[in-house]
């Protein structure tokens, strides 16, 4: 009987334990990392020259769908961690999945080629907060610095596929005509990015405007979904 007795009041002992240990241990803290995992959706707008997130920093161990979005002109793809979308054309969606287990900083570019230097690119920030964009104010390849030089140049421009062809390509500060033909089968334009964008031309049409350059680089592309990525863009040097 006395042995009974003391089971009783082992178990009422260790039953008291039990109450305790609910007491003072809180919920769910046998698992601490589930609370950390979570699942997001960040929408990622393309376009000439950028990327624009609606949020640019998350806990460690988050899976981020990225909704990709290109709102640009030509095509354009989005890479981060290993991970790269298909090309998309102008309008396109498409989404990529990511876990995110480690912090740091994770680079985001376009890999288009020239695509990432003229301003595609950026930092995502896991567990750390994302350095701020980067901020394109023009899209030629150098910032222009200096005045506008005296000289009068007139550049011949002939478009076919997949090129330009340019009269010459180093010229002196000033005023610069381009004369523009379409000399192909598609539809091209002639862009100087950041100074004029040139009209869709059809074939055997043309066209002539001027502008002012000061010293500096400037890149020129064609318009027209996948001709960039297909090498119509260049470079023009204009020196002081």
């Amino acid at each position: 009987m006395r042995r009974h007795v003391r089971r009783a009041g082992v178990l009422v002992s260790l039953a008291g334990v039990g109450i305790l240990a609910g007491i003072f241990l809180p919920a769910g803290s046998a698992s601490p990392t589930s609370a950390h995992a979570s699942k997001v959706t960040i929408n990622v707008v393309a376009s000439e020259w950028k990327f624009t997130l609606s949020k640019r920093t998350v806990p460690v161990g988050t899976t981020v769908t990225f909704k990709v979005t290109n709102k640009g002109k030509i095509g354009h793809d989005f890479q981060i961690a290993g991970k790269k979308t298909k090309l998309l054309n102008p309008g396109q969606s498409t989404t990529l999945t990511v876990k995110f287990l480690k912090k740091g900083k994770f680079p985001y570019i376009c890999t288009v080629t020239g695509h990432a230097r003229l301003g595609m690119q950026g930092v995502f920030g896991v567990g750390v907060t994302a350095p701020p964009p980067t901020t394109t104010t023009t899209a030629t390849t150098t910032t222009s610095t200096g005045t506008v030089g005296n000289a009068t140049t007139t550049v011949q421009v002939n478009m076919v596929e997949y090129s330009f062809e340019l009269s010459q390509t180093t010229i002196p500060s000033g005023k610069v005509t381009f004369v523009i033909k379409n000399s192909g089968a598609e539809v091209h334009n002639f862009d100087l990015n950041g100074q004029h964008s040139g009209a869709l031309l059809s074939p055997g049409a043309t066209e002539t405007w001027t502008v002012s350059l000061p010293a500096g680089q400037y890149l020129y592309t064609c318009d027209v979904p996948f001709h960039v990525d297909r090498g119509m863009t260049g470079v023009i040097t204009v020196t002081p």
